[in-house]
């Protein structure tokens, strides 16, 4: 199995998304052959094009800048919207992952899947998540909610549930859920 790495973030290969990037690539590499490819170095859909053609299924990682995705991921997207509906990406497993620093990254990981699936992509099951900083400092608390904060023990399962889906498998994972009382108030004052 070949999975392509791309790095959409504007801070590259030294930025947040490259380490979340290079963690998960760590974990597929088990599983699958794995080309890892940066947009900051080499911004662009046609110079990718032959990379995601050769492969099974596709990580991408980018940080969130103002509510989005960098502006190097959106004009790789532009540029492939002529592969749309292609066998470039039709029932392509895809998995999402979102860095960012404190807010608006689970807005940038759902419209990010949605724009994936409408270029032909499949996701699969617990697919992406968002790492924050402020979510990194509330685990370092190991306060007692912390079960509903994306980690990178997630990882884990988005890149397990990525290789399932490729190999046509419905053996997914779940990660931990907060399944006490979600409704409860938690806000005082």
């Amino acid at each position: 199995m070949r999975i392509l790495a791309l790095d959409g973030s504007l801070g590259g290969d030294h930025g947040n998304s490259s380490v979340l990037l290079d963690a998960a690539t760590e974990i597929l590499r088990s599983e699958a052959t794995v080309e890892r490819a940066t947009l900051a170095r080499a911004p662009g859909f046609v110079a990718h094009r032959a990379a995601l053609a050769a492969a099974d299924a596709i990580v991408v990682a980018t940080g969130t800048y103002w509510d989005s995705w960098s502006s190097l991921l959106q004009q790789f997207l532009e540029q492939a919207t002529p592969s749309e509906g292609t066998e470039l990406w039709l029932g392509k497993p895809a998995a999402v992952l979102v860095t960012a620093h404190s807010v608006g990254g689970k807005g940038v990981l759902s419209r990010l899947q949605g724009v994936l699936s409408t270029f032909g992509a499949q996701i699969p099951p617990m697919g992406g998540l968002v790492i924050t900083r402020v979510g990194e400092l509330a685990r370092g608390d190991g306060g007692p909610d912390c079960e509903d904060i994306w980690g990178l023990s997630d990882l884990e399962v988005v890149c397990h549930n990525l290789v399932a889906c490729a190999r046509g498998s419905r053996a997914f994972r779940a990660w931990a859920v907060d399944r006490g009382d979600p409704g409860r108030r938690w806000l005082e004052r």
